[in-house]
Parts: structure tokens; C-alpha cells; sequence
């Protein structure tokens, strides 16, 4: 049994699934945590993945393929694209690094908001000049991001999510389409797109042979449950990729996250699984949260639900912590969330009855 700590802004982790810290306060083991904080595929990983690992710890002897030709042989298959416009990374994370730096030396970098925290870790790491865009809640409509008052437009870059972390909103290809033409450089981190069925997604891939300023950013680790292992991949102009490849340390994707990766991608029936689970499972707990006082769930087209809330996010973590051993994600490194909203995994439909319990005895009066 730990010792219980207090909530501080000063430890609070700027991520989700910091079971970790959870557990320090709600006086428990980590894994007896109910982690609605990090928005991971609660029907994964894949058994087929599980296998492949086993199967290959004999590997763990030799180094990785440092240009990851099996890898990127699998992902230039499974969207149809050439190997050299694909490169692999130590989780989205890494990547966004690079990324990072790559926009910094722009004049000027676009930001939507509210935005996923490490996109303003990795642009101040880099002393990014930064302007942002707030989208408009709760409606969640894409800003009207425009480089109006720079003398040269084609020097500044943009970077966005779809679909959108923290809100979940889709936005359509035609509305993106546009900033191709207009900035010099545009990222849009895809992490939670493979989470619609392929005839559902706004995915910019079928596009980027024909943009060379376009980079798109994916996850395998959220999709496939394997946050553990580390692994996404960007896909753009072979010019980025290869400076990049200069740039950081060598075999940054370790051997068992490369197998897992390709196993993971050949697994077709886990893909259906996924995207058979979700909606009703999603709706369903949309409406559980509609039902209490206090809650208005938004919607969204990914895995997780941003809920504005009457009662401050930071009392109710601590309420679901302490009584629930349940963790919830604060927006508080959202700025423009701060305590009015917090967001949630859609997790099994046990785990989210569960969730539901737990608020409404936390929203008592």
C-alpha cells in the first residue's frame, strides 16, 4: 500500500495514462488504476501481435535493421505508397521532435487549439515562433487559420490533428486541402484516424504524393494497444525523412516493436473488431454521460469524449481517484479547457458502466 500524496499542478502529468501518479493518490497498486486518461484500444493488443513477440525474442541478440526495410516494406503495402516516403519513429513522440525542428525554421508556425501538448513542447524546444487559432466550442468548427499579414506566406508552416485531439471532431479533407496551397509546410498527425473504417476517413495520405509540403503523422501504438513498445511512423518527401534520419539517434524502433508493428498490420479481423465496437459502445456511453447532471459530452469521431463540466475536472478526478480508483484525463494542459472539461476513453462497456457509477455518486449534491 502507498502513502496517499496530494494533487499538485506542480506533479500533475501533462499526458494521460500516468498510472503511476494515479495510484500515489488513490493509496493503490498502479494496476489496479481503471485508466479512462489514456485513449487506448481497451480490445488489444492483438493476439496475433502477442504471438509474433514470443515468437521473436530470440532476435533480441542482434541489432535492428537500422533502415527498417521489412517495416517500412509493410506500411508501403498497406497504404499503397513508395517505402522511401515512409519513416518510422520511437512513438509519435519522437517524431514530432523532428517535426519540431523542421517547422522552427520557418518564419512562423500555426497552431489549432485547443492542441495536444507535445506539439508546443517540441516547437518551444526549438524556439518556434508559435501563433495559435482556437477553434470555436463547443461546435468544434475549424478556425479560418490564414497567414494574412506575413510578407511571404509560403514561409510558414502549419500543424493540426485530425481527428482533433482533445474534442474528437472529424474534419473533412476539403477543409485542409486548402492550407496545402497556402503554407510552406503542413503536418497533420493522423493518431486516431485509423479508429474509422477506411470508407469513414478524412486521411490526407491519398494526397501526399502530390503535396511535398505535406506531412502526416500516424500511430500504431493507440489503434493496436501497444503504447509500451513506442511506435508511429511520417509519411512526406523523402527530403524531410532523410534529414531527419540525420538528425536523430540510430535504431530509434527497437526489434520487438518493428514485429509487432508488421504483425499488427496484417491484422485484419483485429482492424473489423475494432471498428465493430466502437460506435455502438461510444453512443452508448455518449448517453450515460448526457444523463447526468452537470455533464455535456461532445461528439467526436475517435476512441475518446471531451465532457464539459459544471463541477471543476480536478475535484472530480480526485473524487473518482479516491472512492473509484478511477482516472480521468484534466485539461488543464489544455489552456483553453482548464477546469471546465475533461476527457475519457471509450473503454469496454463494463469499464464505462462503471465510469458512469462513479460520476454519478460524484456529482451529488
Amino acid at each position: 500500500m502507498t502513502t496517499a500524496l496530494p494533487i499538485t499542478s506542480s506533479d500533475r502529468p501533462t499526458h494521460g495514462g500516468n498510472r503511476n501518479w494515479a495510484a500515489q493518490y488513490a493509496q493503490c497498486e498502479p494496476e489496479a488504476i481503471v485508466d479512462f486518461s489514456a485513449s487506448i484500444n481497451p480490445l488489444g493488443p492483438p493476439p496475433s501481435v502477442l504471438t509474433a513477440l514470443t515468437d521473436s525474442l530470440h532476435s533480441l541478440k542482434a541489432y535492428p535493421d537500422p533502415n527498417y526495410d521489412r517495416l517500412r516494406s509493410t506500411l508501403s503495402d498497406f497504404h499503397g505508397l513508395p517505402m522511401d516516403w515512409i519513416l518510422p519513429g520511437n512513438g509519435a513522440a519522437e517524431l514530432l521532435t523532428w517535426i519540431g525542428r523542421e517547422l522552427a525554421q520557418l518564419d512562423t508556425v500555426h497552431l489549432v487549439t485547443p492542441t495536444f501538448a507535445d506539439y508546443q513542447r517540441a516547437l518551444t524546444a526549438f524556439d518556434a515562433k508559435v501563433m495559435h487559432w482556437p477553434m470555436a466550442l463547443p461546435t468544434c468548427s475549424l478556425p479560418l487559420v490564414t497567414t494574412m499579414g506575413s510578407s511571404q506566406p509560403k514561409t510558414c508552416g502549419l500543424l493540426l490533428n485530425n481527428p482533433h485531439n482533445p474534442t474528437g471532431t472529424l474534419i473533412q479533407r476539403e477543409e485542409i486541402l486548402p492550407y496545402l496551397e497556402q503554407f510552406g509546410l503542413v503536418v497533420v498527425d493522423e493518431a486516431f484516424m485509423d479508429f474509422l473504417p477506411a470508407h469513414q476517413q478524412q486521411s490526407l495520405l491519398e494526397v501526399v504524393l502530390d503535396y511535398p509540403n505535406l506531412i502526416v503523422l500516424r500511430s500504431l501504438t493507440k489503434f493496436y494497444s501497444l503504447p509500451g513498445l513506442r511506435l508511429g511512423y511520417a509519411i512526406g518527401h523523402p527530403d524531410y525523412l532523410q534529414r531527419w534520419q540525420r538528425w536523430r539517434d540510430p535504431w530509434p524502433v527497437n526489434t520487438l516493436a518493428e514485429v509487432a508493428a508488421i504483425a499488427a498490420l496484417r491484422d485484419h479481423s483485429f482492424q473489423q473488431q475494432t471498428w465493430d465496437w466502437l460506435p455502438s459502445t461510444r453512443d452508448a456511453l455518449v448517453t450515460g454521460l448526457q444523463q447526468l447532471p452537470g455533464l455535456t459530452p461532445l461528439s467526436g469521431a475517435a476512441n475518446f469524449l471531451l465532457v464539459k463540466t459544471e463541477v471543476p475536472c480536478t475535484q472530480l478526478q480526485k473524487d473518482l481517484l479516491k472512492s473509484h480508483k478511477i482516472l480521468i484525463r484534466d485539461c488543464l494542459s489544455f489552456p483553453e479547457l482548464g477546469e471546465n472539461y475533461f476527457r475519457i476513453a471509450v473503454r469496454l462497456p463494463e469499464e464505462n458502466d462503471q465510469l458512469l457509477t462513479a460520476l454519478a455518486q460524484a456529482l451529488q449534491p
